[in-house]
């Protein structure tokens, strides 16, 4: 046996756990053995399920592990569009209805919301999504572990946006059931772990910083005193103690304005080397310290976004409170305003599409409130009946959206949709697509050109989020760690999953307890622009076997974790890695984008109605958040139904 299998033996890759996933259509065991209950969500043989699998007694997509997000079986269709794929003539079905959605996120769902709620409670909604779950990127996580039911969003993390909710997003909230503030008095336990003593770490990898090391106290310790025993030199400790307690304007001279319009043209790393000066190790420990809001490093944000966030550095500056032109929506949202209320469910905001799916399709998700829905089995079978008003069918990839007849006069789109291989033709009154903005000129080839180029640029970030159900966290109690941040490592963030108790909902309360993690990866090439640096990662994500990602994980943990006696062979009970190469909406960066009127904006010239088609999604808006793609859906609709 060579080396790398003895590692890989100790790593526990060779030890089977549950493992599924969809490949081209078709449900498959990926391990060599699969048993136990997380194996229970399908009562139909692997080999009896396919692409249209929702109508099988037991589907349920939430429980499936492995590679999720956008999974195999997902995009291809996609792809091959795109690639110069033309699509055939198919099958024609359902008659013809009042509303066909492009997308069963959440901006889709709540495009059919409104349209029922503006329109008629009787029109004929058909919602079609190219994933085997509704939600988009409101992806649910669900593990069996222990004999308790586990939950963590698989992407949209909560309700959370840089401005308050306006009306349409707020109000539709409400109707939803869900009183953020009361709910988030009622549910969260933010100071569940530091009640137990549980920190922040921080992560030193030997290939970055020159040793292994974990250092527990980050936000409690003082600067100066926290990395005394970490890998580095006693410059970059210097360096660091002064970014982050040093009153220091490092712009004298200049009012606020100016400093501000100086350092929305500089990128952050370009301020920590060349206005703060500080040691390389200091640069490196930051770079990725803005892959939670950008998805990208700190060489491509500016330095003024990064301040709205409090990165350290500009404490002595003397920069006024509010936001300029020359700001990224986030940051100057939160600059501004402060943002809006905030509700994690366990799921994230999964929760959200399951109340819209329960709205829509009565009977397919049980319960009457927000908080019992955490715990609802969703019939799957129930989503796509003919008798139903609206109806939602999965894994179905939309190739073709167009306008019938002449555009002034046109009353009907026609839509064509791959499922399991074989292509369908449906027809519509109406239609919103709700899918990503770069996949629309492929879909309605007859857009203007300026306004394909438009959709264009809407440009994706690349992300990961891995979910890992541990046996218990008994590691992290003796390590005295909720959460840790690794610079150098292939995941840049790893905690424990917040404590939330809702419904019959109980997060784990005891270290003894099975419990998951949530692990954050972002794919970047450092130096380039930001949109170049997401194609690159883009096609990395892709490329990325789940193996690849199975062994990172397990290493990363091993190494972090092993002062506490943590065991990845033992510990580790199941994996899900939910792969987004299209997660964040695109933003606008000053660093390498002017400032336009808003009628010269990508996104507005974008998203103009075309015929009876219209468009929503969170790439509409230009921003990542479940509000922006509500209130995008309400636009559309509201286009639609102009007399």
């Amino acid at each position: 046996m060579s080396k790398r299998d003895d590692l890989d033996k100790n790593l526990g890759e060779d030890r089977a756990i549950p493992r599924r996933d969809f490949i081209q259509g078709a449900l498959v065991g990926a391990a060599t053995a699969l048993s136990g209950p997380m194996l229970k969500a399908y009562a139909a043989d692997a080999a009896d399920v396919g692409a249209g699998a929702q109508g099988v007694a037991g589907y349920y997509p939430p429980l499936l592990t492995g590679m999720r997000g956008s999974h195999p079986g997902s995009f291809e269709n996609a792809h091959a569009l795109r690639d110069g794929r033309k699509p055939e003539t198919g099958t024609v079905v359902d008659g013809v209805y009042d509303l066909v959605v492009v997308g069963g996120g959440i901006s889709g769902l709540s495009a059919a919301y409104f349209y029922r709620a503006q329109a008629s409670k009787g029109a004929r909604i058909l919602v079609l999504d190219n994933h085997d779950d509704f939600g988009g990127h409101a992806k649910r996580n669900e593990f069996q572990i222990g004999g308790r039911t586990l939950l963590r969003n698989g992407g949209t993390l909560e309700i959370d946006s840089p401005r308050p909710y306006d009306a349409a997003a707020a109000g539709l909230i409400k109707e939803l059931g869900i009183d953020v503030a009361a709910l988030r008095k009622k549910v969260e336990h933010l100071k569940f772990y530091s009640e137990h003593g549980l920190q922040r770490g921080l992560f030193f990898d030997k290939e970055t910083f020159g040793a292994d090391k974990l250092v527990v106290g980050a936000g409690v310790i003082r600067a100066s005193k926290l990395l005394e025993d970490s890998p580095f030199s006693a410059q970059a400790r210097e360096d660091y103690a002064r970014l982050n307690e040093g009153m220091v304007d490092y712009m004298p001279g200049l009012s606020s304005d100016e400093k501000k319009h100086r350092l929305a043209k500089i990128s952050y790393r370009d301020f920590l080397r060349d206005v703060a000066k500080v040691d390389p190790a200091v640069i490196a420990f930051y770079q990725p310290h803005s892959h939670g809001e950008w998805a990208v490093g700190i060489d491509a944000v500016s330095a003024l976004d990064v301040w709205a966030f409090d990165f350290p550095g500009f404490q002595g500056m003397k920069l006024a409170h509010g936001a300029i032109a020359e700001m990224g929506y986030t940051p100057a949202g939160y600059a501004s305003t402060g943002g809006s209320e905030t509700l994690h469910f366990p799921d994230g905001n999964a929760t959200i599409a399951r109340l819209l799916v329960r709205s829509l399709v009565p009977g397919a998700v049980p319960g009457r409130t927000a908080e019992d829905v955490v715990t609802a089995r969703v019939d799957y079978s129930r989503l796509d009946r003919p008798d139903s008003q609206v109806r939602v069918r999965l894994n179905s990839t939309v190739v073709r959206a167009v306008n019938v007849g002449d555009l002034a006069s046109a009353r009907e789109v026609a839509i064509t949709y791959i499922r399991d291989g074989k292509t369908f033709n449906v027809r519509a009154r109406n239609c919103v697509l709700a899918g990503y903005n770069a996949m629309i000129p492929y879909l309605c080839p007859e857009l203007p050109e300026k306004q394909k180029e438009a959709l264009h640029e809407a440009v994706k970030s690349p992300l990961v989020y891995t979910t890992v159900a541990l046996r218990n966290w008994q590691a992290f109690k003796k390590l005295g760690i909720a959460d840790v941040y690794a610079p150098g490592s292939y995941h840049s963030g790893l905690g424990l999953n917040p404590k939330v108790d809702i419904g019959d909902y109980r997060s784990p309360s005891s270290p003894d307890d099975p419990i998951l993690i949530h692990m954050t990866r972002v794919p970047t090439r450092p130096g380039l622009t930001e949109h170049e640096q997401n194609k690159v990662g883009r096609a990395e994500l892709l490329a990325t076997t789940f193996a690849t990602f199975e062994r990172n994980i397990r290493d990363q943990l091993a190494r972090t974790l092993v002062e506490g006696g943590f065991d990845p062979a033992r510990d580790i009970e199941a994996i899900t890695v939910n792969r987004w190469p299209h997660g964040y909406a695109a933003e606008f960066n000053p660093l390498f984008e002017p400032v336009l009127p808003l009628a010269e904006q990508p996104q507005v010239i974008a998203r103009a109605k075309f015929g009876r088609i219209a468009i929503a999604n969170s790439d509409a808006g230009a921003a990542a958040y479940t509000d922006s793609a509500i209130d995008q859906a309400h636009r559309a609709v509201g286009e639609l139904l102009q007399p």
